[in-house]
C-alpha cells in the first residue's frame, strides 16, 4: 500500500483539521479590544510599581533590634562604617579653630587728632583751670571726680598741678603755641597708628558672644578687601595702652608726648571710638564651611570580625554595623545577578497577579472589567506594601497595621474569599521582602484569617473595635508561642522580656487598625462605592429627607414602599442575600414618583378621575417610566450610595408597561393608523436588568405587592396563583439572566412572598355592631 502514500494516524488527522489561526485570532482579538488593553496595562503598571516599592533589585535586609542570635553573627565581607563622635569631635575642633569675624572702620580713628588739637589749643588759651570747660576737663582726666579708675594713681594729686604742666607743654613764651601744637598731633597720628591698624573693640561684644582673651580674631576692612588676624588682647583698648601694648610700649619712641602720656591715655580711653563691629553671619558661615570640608571618618571591620556574639541579642549599635555590612555587599552584586533577581520576583509577581486576576474574573466581574474598580484595587495593594515594607523596621515593627487594615476594607467592601487571596498575596509580599521568618508569616496569617472570618457583616462601629481586641489578642498568642516553641529553654521563654515586649506592640497596632478602619468607614464606602450595614441602618431612618418628602408628596408610594421592604428583606434573607440592603432599597426605590405623584394609581385619591384617561398610551407610558430616571436624579442629588441608585435603575429591569402596552394594541386594532404606536420596545422600561440576587428579589417583591393590592377577595389560593404568575412571566421574560439568582432560589423567594402576603391579608374577626339602647 505504499504505492498509495503512508497511512495518516487518528491524531494525525485530527491535527489536520485544527484550527491553526485560533490561538492567534483570539489575541489579536483580545489586544485589539481597547478597554482590555485598558486593564492590562493597569495591572502590568502595578506590577512595575510593586518592584519598585519592594526593592526588586537588592536582597532583604533580615535583621531587626532585639533579634536573638544563637550562634552569633560574622562579618561576611570587609566594610567600613562611619564614626559619628569622631567625626563630630573633628568638626567642632575645625570649626572652633575659625577666628571670630570683626568689620572695621578706620575712618573714625582719623578724627581723634583733630580732637585732641581742639583740646590741647584750649588749654593753651586757658590762664587757669578754672578758664578750660568741663568736657575737656573730664576727657583729659583733670576733674578728680570724672577719673578713671584705671588712671587714678597715674596722676598727681593736685589737678592744677596737672594743668600746669600740660600748659608748659603746649604753650611757648614766644607765644607760638600753633607750632608746638602741631608738632605734638604730628606725634600723636603717629603714636595712634596701630589703633588703625587694630581697631578698638566694644567689650561688650566680647562678653556677649563669649569671646575669650586667647581666642583669634580676623579683622575684616570692606575699604581695602584685607583681612588680619590678631588676638583679643591687640583690640582691646585697655591692653593696647597698658605698658606691653601697641601704643604703650610706644611712648618713650615720643620725647614731646612721653611727659603727658596718662593725660593722653585717659583722652584716648574717652574720645576713641568702636572701629570694630562683631559680623555674627559672617563667622556662622565659614564655621559651617570648615566642619563641612571635614570628611566624615570611617571604621573598618575585616572579614570574620564578630558583629554579634553567641547567644546575644541584636542592639542598636550591633544593627548598624549589621546594615553597614549590607550595603558594602550590595555594592559589590553584579549587574547580572541584579537582572536575574529582577526577573525571579517579576515571574512571583505575574503568578500572584494571575491568581488574584483569575479570581476577580470569575466573582467580581465588576472590578475586573473596569478601569477605575481595577486602578482603585491596585492601588490599594500598592499603598499596603509601601507601607508595610516602610513600617517594618526598628523602631516601629508596624507592618501588620497595613496589612490588616487593606484585608478588613476587602473583607466590607468585597468578600471574605477576596479578602483572604488578597491577604495570602499581600504576607507573601512583605514576608519576602523584609527578609520575615515563616514564624512571621503565619503570625500575619492568623490575624488576618481572624479578620476576615469575623467580618461577614458590619452591623455597627463596635464591630470593629472589638474585632481589634480580637486580633491584637490573636496577635499576641501566636506570636508569643511561636518564639516560645523556637526556645530549646522553655523557662526563660515563658517570661522573656524582649518577646513580650514585641508581642505586646504588635497587639496594639492590631488594635489601632481596628480603630482606623471603624474611623474611615464613610470613606472607604464613598471610595469603593459600597455600602456597610452601619450606612444603611442610619438610611432606613424615616427622618431622611427623600422619605419625608415621599411621606407628603405620595403617601401611597410611601406604604407601597414600607410594604415591600417587609415581604422583600424576608425574602432576601431566606435566600441568605443581604435583606437589609433590600429594606432600605425598597424603601428609596420609587422617590421619582413624587415629582408626579397624581399618575400613580396608588396616589390617586378614590372616585377621582384618572390622568391617564386624556393621555395617549405611549404618552402615558413615558410618564411611569420617567419616575425611574426622576428617581436617580434625586438619589444622586441627596447623596444616596450609588448600590441605592442600582436597585432604583433595576428594579424594574426591562420589564413591560402591560396596562398601557395592552390600550396601545387595542386602539392599532381599531384604527390602522396607530399600527406603529404598538411598537413592544417603546413600552418597555430602559433597564438595566437585575445584577444582583439582591435587586432580582426586590423586583419580585414590587411586582407582587402591587399587584396584591388589585385582589378582591386576597384568599392565599389566589395570592399563591397571582405571586407565581408574575414569577414565572419574570423569569420567562429574561429578567434574571444577568443577576445570580438559581431557580432554587427563585422557588424559596416565591414561597416567602406567599407567606408574607398571606400574613398581610389574612382574615379577622368581625367585630358585633355596639347597639344602641
Amino acid at each position: 500500500m505504499a504505492f498509495f502514500g503512508s497511512k495518516k494516524s487518528r491524531t494525525a488527522l485530527a491535527a489536520s483539521l485544527r484550527d491553526s489561526s485560533k490561538l492567534s485570532s483570539k489575541l489579536r482579538e483580545l489586544l485589539s479590544n481597547r478597554g482590555t488593553l485598558s486593564r492590562l496595562s493597569v495591572c502590568l503598571l502595578t506590577i512595575i510599581i510593586l518592584m519598585v516599592a519592594v526593592e526588586s533589585w537588592k536582597a532583604p535586609f533580615p535583621y531587626r533590634l532585639g533579634m536573638f542570635e544563637e550562634h552569633g553573627i560574622l562579618a561576611s565581607a570587609t566594610f567600613k562604617v562611619a564614626n559619628p563622635i569622631e567625626t563630630d569631635r573633628q568638626r567642632t575642633q575645625k570649626e572652633s579653630d575659625v577666628p571670630y569675624s570683626f568689620k572695621q572702620q578706620p575712618e573714625l580713628i582719623e578724627k581723634l587728632p583733630l580732637l585732641l588739637r581742639e583740646d590741647l589749643v584750649a588749654i593753651a588759651k586757658a590762664k587757669s583751670l578754672d578758664e578750660l570747660n568741663a568736657d575737656s576737663r573730664a576727657e583729659l582726666g583733670l576733674t578728680s571726680s570724672r577719673r578713671l579708675e584705671q588712671f587714678i594713681d597715674q596722676f598727681p594729686e593736685e589737678s592744677e598741678q596737672t594743668f600746669a604742666e600740660l600748659k608748659s607743654l603746649v604753650s611757648s613764651p614766644d607765644s607760638n603755641d600753633t607750632k608746638k601744637i602741631d608738632a605734638l598731633i604730628d606725634d600723636f597720628k603717629k603714636l595712634i597708628s596701630p589703633l588703625l591698624v587694630y581697631g578698638i573693640v566694644n567689650e561688650n561684644d566680647l562678653t556677649k558672644n563669649q569671646i575669650r582673651a586667647d581666642d583669634a580674631i580676623a579683622i575684616i576692612n570692606e575699604n581695602t578687601d584685607s583681612r588680619r588676624i590678631v588676638t583679643t588682647f591687640d583690640i582691646r583698648l585697655p591692653n593696647q595702652l597698658s605698658e606691653n601694648g601697641a601704643i604703650g610700649r610706644e611712648w618713650k619712641q615720643f620725647p614731646r608726648l612721653a611727659p603727658m602720656s596718662a593725660v593722653l591715655s585717659h583722652w584716648i580711653h574717652f574720645q576713641a571710638p568702636t572701629t570694630l563691629v562683631y559680623d555674627s553671619a559672617r563667622t556662622l558661615q565659614e564655621r559651617k564651611q570648615a566642619r563641612m570640608l571635614v570628611d566624615e571618618i570611617y571604621d573598618t571591620f575585616q572579614r570574620g570580625t564578630i558583629l554579634v556574639d553567641p547567644g546575644q541579642a541584636i542592639d542598636e549599635t550591633q544593627l548598624v554595623l549589621l546594615r553597614a555590612e549590607y550595603e558594602a555587599k550590595e555594592e559589590r552584586v553584579p549587574l547580572y545577578e541584579r537582572v536575574t533577581r529582577i526577573t525571579i520576583i517579576f515571574l512571583m509577581l505575574i503568578v500572584l497577579a494571575v491568581l488574584n486576576g483569575y479570581h476577580l474574573l470569575r466573582n467580581k466581574k465588576a472590578v475586573a472589567k473596569t478601569v477605575s474598580s481595577l486602578s482603585i484595587y491596585s492601588s490599594v495593594i500598592i499603598l499596603t506594601v509601601f507601607l508595610g515594607r516602610l513600617l517594618s523596621y526598628d523602631p516601629w515593627r508596624a507592618e501588620v497595621l497595613p496589612l490588616i487594615a487593606t484585608v478588613m476594607v476587602f473583607a466590607i467592601v468585597y468578600d471574605q474569599m477576596m479578602a483572604i487571596l488578597t491577604a495570602l498575596s499581600l504576607t507573601l509580599l512583605l514576608c519576602l521582602s523584609t527578609g520575615g521568618s515563616l514564624g512571621h508569616f503565619v503570625v500575619l496569617m492568623s490575624v488576618s484569617s481572624v479578620a476576615v472570618t469575623s467580618l461577614g457583616t458590619v452591623s455597627s462601629r463596635s464591630t470593629l473595635i472589638k474585632l481589634g481586641f480580637g486580633m491584637g489578642l490573636t496577635y499576641f498568642l501566636v506570636y508569643w508561642g511561636i518564639n516560645l516553641i523556637h526556645s530549646q529553654e522553655l523557662s526563660n521563654g515563658f517570661f522573656n522580656q524582649r518577646v513580650l515586649w514585641e508581642s505586646l506592640q504588635g497587639a496594639g497596632w492590631c488594635l489601632a487598625a481596628g480603630y482606623l478602619v471603624a474611623g474611615s468607614l464613610p470613606f472607604i464606602e464613598s471610595l469603593f462605592g459600597v455600602v456597610t450595614d452601619i450606612s444603611l441602618l442610619e438610611m432606613s431612618n424615616v427622618s431622611h429627607p427623600l422619605l419625608q418628602e415621599l411621606v407628603r408628596r405620595a403617601p401611597g408610594t410611601y406604604n407601597h414602599s414600607i410594604s415591600m421592604a417587609t415581604i422583600g428583606e424576608a425574602a432576601a434573607d431566606k435566600i441568605g442575600a443581604n435583606g437589609l440592603l433590600v429594606r432600605v432599597a425598597a424603601y428609596y426605590h420609587d422617590i421619582g414618583k413624587m415629582l408626579k405623584p397624581q399618575y400613580f394609581i396608588e396616589n390617586m385619591v378614590v372616585g377621582s378621575e384618572s390622568l391617564h384617561d386624556n393621555l395617549a398610551p405611549a404618552m402615558s407610558t413615558l410618564i411611569i417610566i420617567g419616575h425611574v430616571k426622576d428617581g436617580v436624579d434625586l438619589a444622586r442629588q441627596h447623596n444616596l450610595p450609588q448600590p441605592i441608585i442600582d436597585f432604583i435603575e433595576q428594579h424594574h429591569g426591562t420589564t413591560l408597561v402591560e396596562y398601557f402596552f395592552r390600550e396601545a394594541e387595542k386602539q392599532a386594532d381599531l384604527s390602522p393608523d396607530h399600527k406603529t404606536d404598538a411598537e413592544e420596545s417603546s413600552f418597555r422600561y430602559p433597564g438595566p436588568k437585575p445584577q444582583t440576587r439582591e435587586a432580582g428579589v426586590m423586583m419580585l417583591a414590587d411586582a407582587v405587592e402591587s399587584a396584591s393590592r388589585t385582589l378582591s377577595d386576597p384568599t392565599p389560593k389566589r395570592i399563591k396563583s397571582l405571586v407565581h404568575s408574575l414569577v414565572m412571566k419574570r423569569l420567562l421574560d429574561g429578567q434574571f439572566n444577568e443577576c445570580s439568582l438559581t431557580l432554587s432560589e427563585i422557588n424559596i423567594v416565591e414561597e416567602t412572598l406567599v407567606k408574607s402576603l398571606i400574613g398581610i391579608y389574612h382574615g379577622r374577626i368581625k367585630y358585633p355592631e355596639e347597639r344602641s339602647a
